[in-house]
């Protein structure tokens, strides 16, 4: 099913079965660096889709087919006085079974494009189907925890709690974080250990999307 067309032939829609081997080998080209038992493979987004098919989308290129970008979602609810958890809380080794179906959030597990088909608003078009979700569920926001993607190159030079202060602040721009800032995401916080990929030191950034926030689809 399209949920929206937008530039360049290109239309989010639903995720299917179809798309699942694609979307295991997209993981291992947009996470090269994540830990093996972190990545989603086939199988489970094939589950993905049967446990909550509204939260699973993806960027295809219409004449193609060709799978250009994706994000795997559930619903939770999220407790901002207590955010500390993982990755591997959240995907219960890969197969996402934390989704509360009465959850107040949508928890964004992953968000991707593949490098041909980068600047070209598939990250904003997913942030964007993604809200509709919100919508229609009358959820409360989008919550996420963002990889600091900057991080791992500048670790020997400053903290990660330096890092994040500066990202806050503004005087930084990390590839990853500042991106999603730009979409409208609030940083809510720095969790520690909250992965196991290098390019981030394992640490993770907890964004908000708050529902009333306006987020459009590019052009």
């Amino acid at each position: 099913m399209i949920v929206h067309r937008f530039g360049g032939g290109l239309a989010v829609v639903h995720t299917q079965p179809a798309h699942a081997q694609a979307l295991e080998e997209l993981q291992t080209i947009v996470f090269p660096t994540l830990a093996p038992e972190q990545r989603f493979r086939a199988p489970h987004y094939v589950k993905h889709v049967e446990l909550f098919p509204d939260g699973q989308l993806c960027v295809v290129e219409e004449a193609t087919g060709r799978v250009a970008g994706m994000t795997s979602t559930i619903r939770l609810d999220f407790d901002f006085a207590h955010p500390g958890h993982t990755f591997a809380d959240v995907i219960q080794g890969g197969w996402l079974t934390s989704h509360d179906p009465a959850g107040r959030w949508l928890y964004g597990a992953d968000i991707g494009t593949h490098p041909d088909f980068r600047r070209r608003g598939i990250a904003r078009a997913l942030y964007a189907a993604r809200h509709e979700v919100v919508a229609r569920f009358g959820l409360a926001g989008q919550v996420t925890v963002g990889m600091p993607s900057g991080y791992g190159a500048v670790k020997h030079e400053l903290s990660a709690e330096q890092y994040y202060a500066e990202l806050l602040a503004g005087e930084r721009e990390d590839p990853t974080v500042s991106a999603q800032r730009r979409v409208g995401f609030e940083l809510r916080g720095l969790l520690a250990d909250y992965l196991d990929d290098p390019v981030c030191d394992g640490y993770g950034v907890v964004l908000v999307l708050p529902a009333e926030r306006d987020v459009r689809y590019p052009p």
